[in-house]
């Protein structure tokens, strides 16, 4: 059952992500808009299949979902068999975080929304760290067998 601890523990560390960013994108001038990245992808996506989402309501909504359940399950693995949770946090929440930053051009996106400044870069690394140390904190203390 260790697959479900795992699970809980992304989980949690995926909300926490969530949570701080939407908070800081809401009430601070000059940072990451990792949801404008994310809503692109997921239009950029159902385009090819003719169906992008308009109401950009709607689309916020399906992204934030989407972004849930891929960070919960990116973060899932760092609770593994058990071993080197913190080290594995630390590597995965920064080849995230840098994975944000370089990956959107290749893959056709504006990486505009988390790279235009210094600040939101630091702050685009620092969300996806953030998110990973919380989910090795759930599964060292919260989820303790």
């Amino acid at each position: 059952m260790r697959w479900i601890r795992n699970i809980a523990a992304g989980l949690i560390g995926s909300v926490a992500l969530n949570i701080l960013h939407e908070t800081i994108r809401k009430n601070v001038n000059n940072v990451p808009e990792i949801n404008l990245l994310g809503a692109e992808a997921v239009n950029k996506t159902l385009s090819q299949y003719g169906r992008p989402i308009q109401d950009p309501d709607d689309l916020h909504k399906v992204t934030l979902e989407l972004d849930l359940i891929a960070n919960a399950a990116y973060y899932s693995a760092i609770g593994g068999s058990g071993k080197y949770i913190w080290p594995k946090a630390i590597a995965m929440g920064l080849s995230a975080g840098i994975g944000a930053l370089k990956l959107p051009e290749p893959l056709g996106l504006d990486p505009t929304p988390v790279t235009a400044t210094t600040q939101k870069q630091v702050m685009t690394v620092g969300y996806y760290l953030f998110g990973a140390l919380v989910t090795a904190l759930a599964l060292k203390t919260i989820l303790k067998p």
